[in-house]
């Protein structure tokens, strides 16, 4: 069973990411150390006692679809408005609006422990925090007025409507339209597809956030704009009023978060209402509806992030507890009666601490990103564009990396468990099934590594990521300067795989310099992938030296530097030299 590791997100949060020294410095205003434990205490209950114990009903049983109305798996409706009455819906957003303006930082440790809880069942929840978000920046303040106070607490949830059978990362491709009424609301009208979340019974109001297409809009991404369409219209009074004309259409099958209904949805067909057309309200400007929406989608990036992190803790404890139990012939110096617990094998040790050293590298550079967008709004003037920067870079890495080592040490977890991880009662194929999706979603892995590449190590002509480089350079100067026996080759592991990082990143933006942005791109995967692992060394060095005494923190260190950054040796080689191979392979996949 799951047990939130509320000391190592705690010690993550304050040593690592910056949180401990932002509290020394009152960035947080009166927010102390003792309340920022107790929230992870709580939040950490509720994801092992209430959200876990539903998570394998949920996964058998998934939502079911009749006459438009969708039923969540058994419990968890009940299950949500229990978790929107501890008033967690409102953990970031501003007292204004309901909520408790906490540091976004608390509210990522958050989601890990509830998505390692049941990730298709804080899917919901989690759409409707950035849909706050986005509606706070861009909405009008009737629109405000009348839904924002019932999104913050959770009375009503939200969804996010982009994704069209023909238009899934080229949004400038949709189709659904939006036609112009006298009274200045719209109709909309189309499909979308894999809505997750887009039609269930946990609450009574769903707001839809959809982006569709004027008559007289440009081309492309330039002519999209968003709108508010409720599932009911909502009256003066603040009632509930008509059903608005959209509907669930069908469910999809999928391979896994099969307690997520992910839904077909049909606006303004005539199902509902007096005339066909969903009623909507812009959010915005009319065609610039896709600034409005990446509010709501970097928000979303970096909660993907958390389910990766959450599933790679989740699948490491259950793989752990087997492998404590489960025993199978005798491991080198065994003394004990019998078989030995296949933990005793090195194999088994060096799978579960590459999928413990990897989660904890993923988490650590997911809340260090968190950290940085929560500075980028409270520091200092002066500081503000350094942390956008910070957060800026570090959320494409934060979502791919931790979403791609999600499906990693998922997969590690069923090889720990042989052949009963192949069986769907020991509950490890679950994770796998999960995990899988998330580095699909808002916005593949690929797109992240063109985002990085292209857009974010560009920043300040460069030297953001230079000057990052810088300081991942201090943290092995430390270690080297520490002089501790503990650290083994460390600090020399770690030199190389920022040498690598930096020799990478050069070449990169000589590229971008030279205007090869197809050499450039050829080797932005494994970029992305060099720059993860090094944040991990990293990370994982700075976590270390932050320790009262040596415990727990530095052999993990130790073990991910001499075993685990030899890759990036490998991965910077295929940045710098693998794009003429890559442009000549081509030929064979036609």
């Amino acid at each position: 069973m799951y047990k939130a590791p509320v000391e190592e997100i705690a010690f993550t949060l304050k040593q690592v990411a910056g949180l401990g020294e932002a509290l020394e410095d009152g960035v947080f205003g009166d927010l102390s150390e003792d309340v920022v434990d107790a929230i992870l205490e709580e939040a950490g209950r509720f994801a092992a006692e209430e959200i876990a114990p539903l998570a394998d009903n949920g996964d058998r049983q998934g939502p079911r679809l009749k006459d438009a109305t969708v039923t969540l798996p058994d419990g968890w409706a009940d299950l949500y408005r229990r978790w929107a009455a501890a008033g967690w819906n409102g953990l970031t957003a501003p007292e204004a609006h309901g909520g408790q303006g906490l540091p976004h930082l608390l509210h990522v440790a958050a989601l890990e422990m509830w998505n390692s809880g049941s990730m298709a069942f804080v899917l919901g929840p989690t759409l409707t925090v950035g849909a706050v978000e986005a509606l706070i920046a861009h909405g009008a303040d009737a629109l405000k007025q009348t839904f924002l106070e019932r999104m913050v607490s959770g009375e009503w949830m939200a969804t996010m409507n982009l994704t069209e059978p023909h238009a899934g990362s080229d949004l400038g491709v949709l189709k659904s339209r939006a036609e112009r009424r006298d009274d200045g609301s719209y109709r909309i009208f189309g499909q979308k597809i894999f809505i997750t979340w887009g039609e269930h019974d946990a609450t009574d109001n769903i707001i839809h956030l959809v982006l569709a297409r004027l008559p007289d809009a440009p081309a492309g991404t330039r002519g999209i704009s968003l709108f508010l369409v409720p599932k009911f219209l909502v009256n003066e009074d603040g009632t509930l009023g008509a059903r608005n004309d959209l509907f669930c259409h069908s469910l999809e099958h999928k391979l896994g978060i099969h307690g997520a209904p992910t839904c077909t949805m049909i606006f303004g067909d005539g199902r509902f209402g007096d005339e066909p057309g969903a009623v909507g309200y812009l959010i915005g400007e009319e065609n610039k509806g896709l600034a409005c929406m990446f509010t709501m989608m970097n928000n979303a990036r970096l909660a993907v992030a958390m389910q990766g992190v959450a599933i790679a803790e989740a699948a490491t404890q259950k793989a752990l507890a087997y492998a404590k139990e489960r025993t199978q012939g005798k491991a080198p110096g065994w003394s004990g009666s019998g078989m030995s617990p296949i933990i005793e094998h090195p194999d088994v040790a060096r799978m579960l601490l590459t999928m413990k050293a990897l989660t904890q590298g993923a988490r650590a550079i997911s809340y260090a990103c968190a950290h940085a967008i929560d500075m980028s709004h409270r520091a200092d003037e002066d500081k503000r564009r350094h942390f956008h920067e910070r957060a800026a870079l570090l959320t494409p890495i934060a979502k791919s990396f931790s979403t791609d080592i999600g499906v990693e040490v998922a997969s590690l977890g069923i090889q720990v468990h042989g052949g009963m991880g192949f069986i769907e009662e020991t509950g490890a194929a679950r994770y796998l099934r999960d995990a899988r999706i998330a580095p699909i979603y808002e916005g593949t892995n690929g797109i992240q590594a063109i985002d990085l590449v292209a857009r974010k190590l560009p920043l300040s002509g460069g030297d953001h990521v230079r000057g990052f480089i810088e300081e991942l350079k201090a943290i092995a100067v430390f270690v080297d300067a520490s002089n501790l026996d503990s650290f083994g080759d460390t600090a020399s592991r770690l030199f190389a795989s920022i040498r690598d990082l930096e020799e990478a990143t050069e070449w990169l933006l000589s590229r971008l310099d030279d205007g090869a942005m197809m050499e450039a791109l050829s080797g932005a995967t494994p970029y992305q992938r060099l720059f993860g692992l090094t944040l991990t060394g990293a990370y994982l060095a700075k976590g270390a030296l932050a320790e009262s005494e040596e415990g727990r923190q530095t052999p993990l260190c130790r073990f991910a530097a001499e075993n685990l950054l030899a890759e990036t040796a490998a991965l910077k080689q295929a940045v710098v030299g693998g794009a003429e191979s890559l442009a000549l392979a081509r030929a064979v996949l036609v």
